[in-house]
């Protein structure tokens, strides 16, 4: 048997990439989000251990002196991470994780699951489309509205780390797109030992 698979999808704000992701695990059974451990206060409607794993500042820093972070953030105060050990146990259920994150988290996952972890870099086709979304959630000043901008110049400079670049100019599509990516890198022969399926599948073992 096959194990599980982790597909890191990353993008700029306005990008329509967390709105993929949620709807890619709506939609296909394998699929989870992953669940980051963070420093800030729940917000209305959360739950623990369901959106996040809501702990201290004092419990997160000691995980980070304990190696448990697969990789983590200082993002406005607030730490944010992605513990190993849940990552693993998902892993070894078979769960495609579905991971929503930055360019940095994405070097740092697949660094470190070389084997299991395949990216796509998520974005509008053009800058100025883009700057229409931001706008049209009117949830940034002007300020704000530059800030994200500006880092989604600096993001989009790295697409070339990624193994897939999805433009998503229909989210339909885009969301079948990324449903076949999601399927596919399940079954990526670099994933498994393939000495040993051949010797498995020639003796009729089964896996």
């Amino acid at each position: 048997m096959i194990g599980g698979s982790l597909l890191v999808v990353s993008g700029p704000s306005g990008s329509g990439k967390s709105s993929l992701c949620k709807k890619l695990c709506a939609i296909y059974e394998p699929a989870c989000l992953s669940i980051s451990t963070t420093t800030r206060a729940p917000r209305g409607g959360e739950t623990d251990g369901q959106d996040y794993f809501f702990v201290s500042k004092e419990a997160f820093t000691a995980s980070i002196d304990k190696g448990e972070f697969l990789e983590w953030a200082n993002v406005h105060g607030n730490y944010y991470g992605t513990n190993k050990q849940w990552v693993r146990a998902a892993l070894e259920i078979g769960k495609s994780v579905i991971f929503d994150i930055d360019v940095q988290g994405q070097a740092a996952i697949s660094k470190m699951f070389p084997n299991e972890t395949t990216s796509v870099f998520v974005t509008a086709p053009n800058i100025t489309i883009l700057k229409e979304r931001l706008i049209g959630r009117g949830a940034d000043d002007a300020a704000a509205l530059e800030t994200r901008l500006k880092n989604a110049l600096e993001e989009t400079s790295r697409i070339e780390r990624y193994d897939y670049l999805l433009i998503n100019d229909n989210f339909e599509e885009s969301l079948e797109i990324l449903k076949g990516i999601a399927a596919s890198s399940r079954i990526k022969s670099g994933r498994v030992s393939l000495r040993q399926f051949i010797s498995n599948w020639q003796e009729q073992k089964e896996l």
